[in-house]
């Protein structure tokens, strides 16, 4: 436990690079932070296209283009005024070894959360929400997921590290409730007997109206806290080229930023953006979309920051 965030043999897509210029702590169990940014080089659970483990680095560097405008349009506030951020660098893991990756990931997220901190983790392919929200669960108990995809992720027939059965996984291991949570912009094959979950498939999210989207989000997921997945193969390839797995039909990038706002007020308590694959990138775009999603989703979990320190403090 004591090397989690200090082993030294650093893999090859490990790097210091920091989100938002935002400082650099490899460690950050000690510090007064209030969300810990973690990079999750993985590609191993992958049934496509490999190349998501280059993910967090480039997420990274398109995000020096989001760092100039202080508070982000057309939020009204700075989200560094209410909130302290770290990036701690990337989990280190033993190359090829699922099961190492598997306990370091699920053991860091809970010394995170142990610590205080909220965090937001940066893939890597889509396994990575798996043993995060088992650390989760451990703190917050059941929570409701928002997930946000092209694929519903809830195979029975992967293997116990896919990319593709996490969400099969999850509601059986008692992680979330799936009739509380809702997956946004689906276009491949569902059997709606084979699970739970609410589905806004991305016909029905590209017709319907924003505000009725959030509403209904909201609906679903009352009364548990929420952990928010954004697999970017949710947008249409001509949003976010670079993925392993891409689905034409999706969701533009203006959408899911406006549903995202809409979240803000909501018991946001982790999230997670993944799936982005920079050898199948063009100029950067999808790289660029991750990191502003990313950062639309910090500035939703921030927005009621200020009331909360003020019950806390009342209290």
């Amino acid at each position: 436990m004591n090397d989690l965030f200090t082993k030294t043999d650093y893999s090859l897509y490990s790097n210091a690079m920091t989100f938002l210029r935002q400082p650099y702590l490899r460690d950050p169990r000690d510090s007064d932070a209030d969300l810990v940014i973690l990079g999750v080089p993985l590609d191993m659970a992958t049934s496509g296209r490999s190349g998501a483990r280059m993910g967090p680095d480039a997420i990274r560097k398109a995000s020096v283009n989001l760092a100039w405008e202080g508070k982000k349009f057309p939020w009204e506030f700075n989200l560094l005024s209410r909130a302290k951020l770290i990036d701690a660098g990337d989990l280190v893991f033993d190359c090829g070894d699922a099961e190492d990756f598997t306990y370091r990931l699920e053991a860091a997220t809970s010394e995170i959360l142990k610590s205080g901190k909220t965090l937001l983790a940066l893939g890597g392919d889509h396994f990575i929400t798996l043993p995060i929200l088992r650390a989760y669960a451990k703190h917050h108990g059941e929570m409701a997921l928002v997930h946000f995809d092209a694929h519903t992720d809830t195979y029975p027939n992967g293997s116990a590290y896919d990319h593709g059965t996490m969400f099969y996984h999850a509601p059986n291991e008692g992680l979330i409730s799936p009739r509380h949570s809702v997956q946004i912009g689906i276009r491949t094959e569902y059997a709606a007997h084979r699970h739970e979950f609410n589905v806004i498939n991305a016909m029905q999210a590209n017709d319907t109206p924003v505000d009725e989207i959030i509403a209904e989000i909201k609906r679903i997921t009352a009364g548990k806290p929420v952990y928010v997945t954004f697999d970017i193969d949710c947008l249409d390839p001509s949003y976010a080229p670079g993925t392993g797995t891409p689905v034409c039909g999706g969701l533009s990038s203006d959408k899911v930023l406006k549903i995202i706002r809409g979240m803000a007020g909501m018991d946001i308590v982790g999230m997670d953006v993944v799936e982005v694959s920079p050898p199948y990138d063009q100029s950067e775009v999808t790289a660029l979309a991750g990191a502003t999603i990313a950062l639309e989703l910090m500035y939703a979990w921030a927005y009621d920051r200020e009331s909360l320190k003020q019950d806390l403090d009342d209290e």
